[in-house]
């Protein structure tokens, strides 16, 4: 019956996605008339006290008394340069890009900020890296799932973007789906600041009409490309996919991206209504991906670690390529790589040559921490060590 049901959402998928793909040659040559869409009714909303990402489901009535004021204070204390501890952070999604040239580890989440450290133990920050002058990004602020990157002489800045006040598509009884898209910014110092420079400002690398977030880069060849994903809000069953970046990074030159595989196809990947999880406060049914990135283990086999939801909530997955290229085919390894509410993370060496997994992880109704666990590679495939506690 699980089958059945995955073959009709499924297909649903396909047509939902057809009718974005209509009127889009080229996701890099963005259209020039675009439709107002207006919205619509969307799904049911969630129990009163439900699991719900985006925040618990309260039936209370809201005290918004002084809220513009502990508004003002919290962005105050949030701006604030200082030295925290590790185990005193708060974030989604960690990355931590390790700098050679400054032996300075800089870890970066959603948000957006930048923080900095010198042995992964104290961190001073947040930094506000980031200037989005001149584009649509600009007025959405908030970059979800940051990363930085390193490819030539630059650093890349990669986060996802999104205006609630832009709809790209009314699916009916499910959501008003949002202009998101991951955009890149650029920079000659880890520590920015990171400016725009694609080819038009507010460049859509993925296709418009697509709901995309969490895009990552990968090199492999001489070709980048990036690896996003297309929001299962839209698709009811998410997917993995990739486009091709030119060489200077200013542009999308895939004719369209190619996906890679469902959340479905993953074993321990559960849908969200069965699992009693709402979204932003709403009852969607489908299946979830979440935050890829690339990695090749010491004997060259190609893999992803990704994220989804499952029986123990936000867990960790991890496949791998049978090709050895980012064509695939991706297979999916049966249990999750982390569950326990983990996930979202991602690998980095030391200075010291040793390879860490950095990731979020909510206790309870707590709030997302970030956590490192030791990892090893030496085989085709990764192997989950300890968690790394700190004193």
């Amino acid at each position: 019956m699980r089958f059945i049901k995955i073959a009709i959402l499924a297909t649903m998928s396909a047509l939902l996605l057809l009718s974005c793909q209509q009127n889009q040659s080229n996701p890099c040559e963005p259209s020039t008339e675009r439709k107002v869409i207006e919205p619509g009714e969307q799904a049911p909303p969630a129990s009163p006290g439900q699991n719900n990402f985006g925040g618990m489901i309260s039936s209370a009535p809201r005290d918004t008394t002084g809220m513009a004021e502990r508004m003002r204070r919290m962005r105050e204390e949030q701006n604030r340069i200082r030295t925290v501890h590790f185990n005193d952070l708060s974030m989604s999604d960690p990355f931590i890009y390790a700098d050679e040239a400054t032996k300075t580890y800089y870890l970066t989440s959603s948000g957006g900020r930048q923080y900095r450290s010198k042995d992964l133990v104290m961190w001073e920050g947040p930094y506000n890296v980031i200037d989005l002058t001149g584009t649509w990004c600009e007025k959405a602020g908030f970059a979800a799932a940051a990363e930085i990157h390193k490819i030539g002489n630059y650093y890349y800045y990669a986060g996802t973007w999104s205006d609630h006040s832009e709809i790209i598509q009314q699916v009916p009884r499910r959501y008003n789906v949002p202009h998101n898209q991951t955009y890149l910014l650029r920079s000659e110092s880890p520590e920015g600041p990171f400016v725009p420079f694609s080819i038009t400002p507010g460049y859509d690398y993925q296709p418009y009409e697509w709901d995309c977030i969490d895009g990552t880069l990968y090199e492999e060849d001489g070709h980048i490309y990036m690896v996003f994903v297309h929001e299962w809000t839209q698709l009811i069953d998410g997917t993995m996919d990739y486009i091709e970046l030119s060489k200077d990074l200013t542009q999308t030159i895939s004719e369209w991206p190619v996906t890679m595989f469902r959340a479905s196809e993953a074993p321990s990947c559960g849908e969200m209504n069965g699992l009693g999880e709402a979204t932003f406060g709403m009852k969607m049914p489908g299946w979830v991906t979440d935050g890829p990135q690339m990695f090749r283990t010491q004997t060259g086999k190609l893999g992803m670690l990704w994220s989804t939801w499952g029986k123990e909530r936000y867990l960790q997955e991890v496949c791998y390529s049978e090709s050895g290229t980012i064509a695939g085919p991706w297979v999916q390894e049966p249990e999750p790589f982390l569950g326990n509410n983990s996930g979202h993370g991602m690998l980095f060496r030391t200075f010291d040559g040793e390879l860490r997994y950095v990731v979020h992880h909510v206790e309870g109704n707590g709030p997302r921490k970030p956590q490192y666990w030791t990892v090893d590679d030496s085989g085709d495939k990764l192997k989950l060590g300890h968690q790394i506690i700190l004193k």
